[in-house]
């Protein structure tokens, strides 16, 4: 165990904010990793030589506690033409294409819509060019550090230390800054539970293998609820006269409710078509239940969003991520 000495830390943000000195802190990091049996050796390896992240401080500093998420009303149209491009579009067509036969694979172990698979991996990481470079040891464990969400990034923290004590190598966990890692952009503490081998090879690497990166979307969403041979929602026009005091939903969500505020409550399709709400193209069986989000306001584009809707809105929790995937989702499978 490394000595406690009580050092001034490297970033004047981290000396303001948290409750321990850097070298004490990284011995409570080895403390928690010990008790919940990361091995000595890996303990040893790599957490006394950690320096502090400044920059993931001030960029945890900054971010606000709790994001609506849900967007502002009028700018969801902007939004799309900004993460919905052509290039994001015509890329996840030849990557489809690519790894058709192994998509449809995982759609019958899954049940999860291949398009939505692709359109996650296109939306968080550009199809595997972005996946970010910053250290992730060294960045979990700065904010737990900082302490504003302690007990979350000290869990993840542990998490990715397992990992290394499953095999990964310590060089391929990198990520963002704020811990997620990989072609799904899954925290460590997901990357455990979920990652999925795609591929048969027996290892699951989602650092490297597409396949196994997909395989591990397909995971996820199957775990966050996915309903098989359902669509996320449906593009509609609501009527000038809807009564949208009568369609608000009276629950609140345990989970970002800011988010799910936006949405209506539960009508099945055919109660929103006797409400006036018109598809624009495709449509949902009768008996299916949906919500309403538009995110626009009225007399522009809205949504009647399905049960998958929610799953993605677990990947994310944002109304306008969660509207991207699925416009991007049918762009691409509209080949």
């Amino acid at each position: 165990m490394p000595a406690v000495a009580p050092v001034v830390a490297t970033s004047a943000a981290a000396s303001q904010y948290s409750d321990y000195s850097w070298d004490t802190y990284k011995v409570r990091l080895a403390s928690l990793a010990r008790l919940q049996g990361v091995r000595e050796t890996t303990i040893q390896a790599y957490v006394p030589g950690l320096d502090v992240n400044s920059r993931v401080i001030d960029l945890e500093r900054t971010e606000p506690v709790a994001h609506s998420s849900g967007g502002v009303v009028g700018v969801l149209a902007p939004y799309l033409r900004t993460h919905v491009t052509r290039s994001l579009i015509a890329r996840g067509q030849d990557n489809y294409s690519e790894h058709y036969s192994a998509l449809r694979r995982l759609e019958m172990r899954y049940g999860v819509d291949p398009a939505v698979l692709m359109s996650i991996w296109g939306m968080e990481t550009s199809y595997g060019t972005v996946t970010g470079s910053t250290d992730l040891l060294g960045a979990l464990a700065s904010l737990g550090y900082y302490g504003r969400r302690r007990q979350m990034f000290e869990n993840e923290f542990v998490s990715a230390l397992k990992l290394i004590d499953l095999g990964v190598p310590r060089w391929q966990l990198k990520g963002s800054w704020a811990g997620a890692t990989g072609y799904p952009q899954f925290m460590p503490s997901v990357a455990l539970r979920l990652r999925a081998d795609g591929d048969g090879d027996g290892y699951a690497d989602i650092w490297g293998n597409e396949l196994d990166g997909l395989a591990s979307i397909a995971a996820y969403m199957r775990d966050a609820g996915w309903k098989p041979n359902t669509p996320w929602g449906i593009a509609v026009r609501t009527p000038d006269n809807l009564n949208r005091q009568a369609i608000v939903s009276r629950i609140t969500a345990p989970r970002c409710p800011q988010v799910y505020r936006r949405l209506s409550r539960w009508l099945s399709m055919r109660e929103w078509r006797a409400l006036g709400v018109t598809p624009i193209g495709r449509s949902l069986p009768d008996y299916e239940m949906a919500s309403l989000i538009e995110p626009d306001g009225p007399n522009a584009t809205a949504y009647l969003l399905t049960t998958n809707y929610r799953s993605i809105l677990d990947y994310n929790c944002s109304n306008f991520y969660a509207i991207s995937v699925g416009v991007l989702a049918d762009a691409i499978a509209r080949r």
